[in-house]
């Protein structure tokens, strides 16, 4: 399931903090689909502060690329902060829950060793299938996913990436002032 990119392009993560108002993340999306940017993931909710959403965005290109995107998306009114995570230091984690087919007690067994050693979580039991839940990096995800393909994957649902940098740096670093941030969206 891992995708293959373009050898200039990678994934970057871009943090956004918005408004938390009806439209929001319509108005986000619609920025990089005017830009012809495939967004690769998009999760949005709350964050620390209040009336305030955070939405974190996964996107496949190049440095330009998400430079230009990151300026584009600090001009819109509702944009609060923006910032670029980098690989290096930040966190990145997904979720998936996977529903497996195990119609006999040999096969439920093997499941349960291998969400045991991905630290994963069965979540439903049936008399024909386990449900396995993991959060984790893309390539842990991924890579349970390959092991427990050879039992009948019935289904699998993911979330997108969430991330957050490592150590003391926040998403409210390196931002303008908020005075010079804020004073063209306030002139209107």
């Amino acid at each position: 399931m891992k995708r293959e990119f373009d050898a200039r392009k990678k994934l970057y993560t871009l943090c956004i903090l918005t408004d938390d108002t009806p439209g929001v993340l319509s108005q986000v999306a619609r920025l990089f689909s005017r830009k012809g940017y495939n967004i690769e993931s998009i999760v949005t909710g709350e964050s620390d502060r209040p009336h305030t959403a955070r939405l974190t965005i996964s996107i496949v290109g190049d440095e330009l690329m998400i430079d230009q995107i990151a300026a584009q998306c600090r001009k819109l009114i509702c944009v609060q902060a923006v910032k670029i995570l980098d690989e290096g230091t930040s966190i990145r984690r997904e979720v998936a829950l996977i529903k497996v087919r195990a119609t006999d007690r040999n096969a439920r067994d093997e499941v349960i060793q291998m969400a045991n050693i991905f630290r994963a979580n069965i979540i439903d039991v049936s008399r024909e299938t386990l449900t396995v839940a993991i959060f984790g990096d893309r390539d842990k995800i991924s890579a349970l996913i390959d092991m427990l393909d050879g039992f009948g994957i019935l289904e699998i649902t993911k979330t997108g990436t969430i991330a957050i940098e490592r150590g003391r740096s926040t998403i409210y670093d390196d931002n303008k002032l908020k005075e010079e941030y804020n004073y063209g969206k306030n002139v209107l």
